[in-house]
């Protein structure tokens, strides 16, 4: 690896997970300082992004965003037109993963178990929408944006709260409302293709939300290894493996299961996992013996245009 190749760590924007896309920049480009890259720094995507890059000439840059604007395919376009190596997931597969509704359905075309949904929009009756979920899905359910991440927006609902849940998403376009599936929490990363790992969640909050996931004082148990058997192991493995390979991704990804009744319910699928003391990817790299600084360098060999 090349220390003196000029890396730009892309961290903030203007998402909801910009707290958690500077702490993930900072974890990157503190790494990198600690083992000797002396060209590097962080560049906040703003409205002069493009002049920036042009004047600075990366080599690679290292997408560290999470959430709109740096998870789904645009930033990944602006780097594409400007013929930059980047790191992740390319423009088509990013956007396909972030849009939970177009993964979903790809994730059932090809026999992956995902929960069941409905999708809703604020034009449509809410008492209609609300006797569709009961007759169709049953309570409780599970309420969340189509594009968002870190459980942003996501709420468990009975049928004395969905109404009232439903109104606080009345700023994004579509929701989507999933059967809620109990059990256990498992999340596996594929790293460069290859089954990586998978660590087991037991939030003391109601699930693994956006504080149980960024907030060391949630209380959140990681497991690893994850207490199942082999055979189970291997089987949920290798769904994420193939979703991964069905969105074409690159370089990382995580997935989020709900294991119940000896089943693995595919929730989604995350193309820029955090990358702070807390994230999971980093954990399970860890576990398997690859050290942060492998990982970073892992993605960062895989950096390319044309994905």
């Amino acid at each position: 690896m090349n220390k003196k190749k000029k890396i730009i760590i892309l961290g903030g924007g203007i998402s909801n997970e910009r707290e958690i896309s500077i702490k993930s920049a900072k974890s990157v480009y503190k790494e990198l300082k600690n083992n000797k890259y002396t060209n590097i720094q962080i560049l906040e995507p703003d409205k002069n992004l493009i002049k920036n890059l042009k004047k600075i000439k990366p080599n690679i840059v290292f997408n560290a965003l999470h959430g709109t604007f740096g998870e789904d395919g645009f930033i990944q376009l602006i780097l594409e037109n400007l013929k930059i190596k980047y790191t992740h997931s390319g423009v088509r597969s990013s956007f396909t993963a972030m849009d939970k509704l177009i993964s979903k359905r790809i994730f059932i075309n090809n026999k992956i178990k995902t929960p069941k949904y409905l999708v809703f929009n604020f034009e449509l009756n809410k008492k209609k929408i609300f006797k569709k979920v009961k007759n169709f899905l049953g309570f409780p359910v599970v309420i969340k944006p189509v594009n968002e991440g870190s459980s942003v927006g996501v709420y468990i609902c009975t049928k004395k709260n969905f109404l009232f849940n439903l109104v606080k998403l009345k700023k994004y376009k579509e929701i989507l409302i999933e059967k809620y599936i109990p059990g256990r929490e498992i999340q596996v990363a594929i790293l460069d293709k290859k089954k990586l790992g998978a660590i087991e969640l037991k939030p003391k909050r109601l699930f693994y939300d956006y504080k149980a996931k960024y907030n060391a004082s949630a209380g959140t148990k990681h497991i690893i290894p994850v207490q199942i058997d082999k055979k189970n192991l291997n089987k949920v493995l290798s769904i994420a493996l193939k979703a991964h390979k069905l969105l074409k991704c690159r370089g990382v990804t995580r997935s989020d299961f709900r294991f119940y009744n000896n089943k693995f319910y595919l929730l989604e699928l995350n193309t820029q996992p955090g990358m702070t003391s807390l994230s999971l990817v980093p954990e399970i790299a860890s576990y398997n013996g690859i050290s942060f600084i492998k990982l970073i360098e892992t993605l960062i060999n895989d950096a390319s245009i044309k994905k």
